[in-house]
């Protein structure tokens, strides 16, 4: 099947479950096109409602695939989703390439999760990625790779600095929630960001589909972030440590949003270099996504009495999320769409300790116009590494938590504005890594 790369924000962990209630709707937009694709005009028809399927016979569905090849040839790749609620129907987005042009089209979903309609969309003048300007093409090679994890292959990047030999690699770890390699939110890629900016400073990197996009099947029932991170999170370190263009024993993690929270834990479990730690939650996640919702109900400037309610029950129930142990509630049991398992696991880590008692350096970075995991979190880590040696901490005040600018907190409409990781990050992290 084609694989499609998902533009979903990864803002909350109670985001989570959203994001593996539309994947649903998204395999089955993304299963239409290729049955058309492939000419399986009467199994594309089989995806719709009982409504509607009499009005589409399999060959008007030929007719309308063959128009949309005349115009815009052949399909050669979806290269994002978006999904959004209109009132008892599910909207689905896939932005298409084809080889003469991109379109984007719409699908629209019962809550049987068939088709009831899907037309193309007009193009919007929305910003897209561009590459950073400290992109330099001659000084480094890419490589699409896969790296067994468990029972799956993940698709993951390796990103070598040109004719390098002996040099440091880094893994990333993503955020909470579905994510590409690129970890891709709107118009911004920060992975494939720091891998190339890395790269021209002479390090190496491996970069990685994260598990909760192609394999959400894994998470039906009780799970933590061992299924959802570490596991793979390891598995990606110990290909990196083989591969024949690196030193081993510079191997380092950097950890983003919930990567970063894992770092400490993951590091405890393996041979390190080193850590960096960016935008990482130093409280549980309970508090941060309390102090969101308090931030995005503020900036709403919602007065109804409905949206208090719902602010209000969201607290209660992150703060029942808080006192979680493994016997009260059977471990499947859903908490703001996560199991028990899942917070009753985190409950009981404490990142801040865990990282005190690595041997390995740490490196913590932190926007300043960061509203996902505030600078509240960053002081934290700063006061609770206080002493310990081989610990760095570096603030950029008008960076937001993608490590792009923003001139202030604001929304996340600023991830749809064209962005890339600020190059002093990139001057940072690199010198740091290269310190003898």
């Amino acid at each position: 099947m084609r694989k499609y790369k998902l533009m979903f924000l990864f803002l909350l962990m109670g985001f989570y479950a959203s994001a593996q209630n539309i994947l649903a709707y998204i395999n089955t937009a993304n299963d239409f096109f290729d049955k058309l694709d492939q000419g399986k005009y009467t199994e594309a028809q089989n995806l719709f409602d009982e409504s509607v399927k009499e009005k589409l016979p399999p060959e008007a569905l030929e007719k309308i695939w063959k128009q949309i090849q005349a115009n815009l040839g052949k399909l050669e790749s979806v290269e994002g989703a978006q999904n959004k609620v209109q009132g008892e129907y599910q909207v689905v987005v896939l932005d298409c390439k084809f080889t003469n042009d991109n379109q984007p089209f719409q699908f629209v979903f019962n809550k049987a999760n068939k088709l009831v309609g899907f037309f193309a969309l007009p193009k919007d003048n929305k910003a897209v990625y561009k590459l950073p300007v400290y992109n330099d093409p001659n000084s480094y090679v890419e490589k699409l790779i896969s790296i067994k994890s468990g029972n799956h292959e993940l698709p993951a990047m390796l990103t070598l600095p040109r004719d390098s030999m002996n040099c440091p690699v880094v893994v990333l770890v993503h955020g909470s929630g579905p994510s590409d390699m690129d970890e891709t939110v709107g118009a911004h890629k920060p992975f494939k960001d720091i891998a190339i900016g890395l790269a021209a400073k002479g390090i190496a990197s491996v970069r990685y589909v994260k598990r909760t996009t192609l394999f959400p099947s894994d998470f039906k029932g009780a799970f933590t972030t061992k299924l959802e991170v570490e596991d793979d999170a390891l598995n990606v370190i110990a290909y990196a440590k083989k591969v024949p263009q690196v030193d081993s024993q510079k191997v380092y993690l950097f950890g983003h949003s919930l990567g970063g929270l894992l770092a400490p834990r993951i590091a405890s479990q393996t041979s390190l270099k080193g850590i960096i730690l960016a935008a990482a939650p130093a409280r549980k996640l309970q508090d941060i996504s309390i102090e969101q919702n308090n931030y995005f109900y503020t900036l709403s400037k919602d007065t109804t009495k409905a949206g208090k309610v719902a602010l209000v029950d969201a607290e209660k129930q992150l703060n029942f999320a808080k006192t979680l142990n493994s016997k009260m509630l059977a471990p499947d049991s859903l908490i703001l769409g996560l199991p028990a398992s899942y917070w009753v696991d985190l409950n009981g880590y404490n990142q801040i300790a865990t990282a005190k008692k690595l041997d390995s350096r740490i490196l913590i970075i932190q926007g300043g116009n960061d509203f996902q995991v505030s600078q509240q979190d960053y002081n934290l880590w700063v006061s609770g590494l206080k002493g310990k040696k081989q610990v760095d901490f570096k603030l950029y005040p008008l960076l937001n938590h993608l490590f792009s600018f923003a001139s202030e907190k604001g929304s996340v409409s600023q991830y749809q504005e064209q962005g890339n990781v600020d190059q002093p990050v990139i001057d940072d992290v690199s010198s740091w890594i290269l310190q003898k």
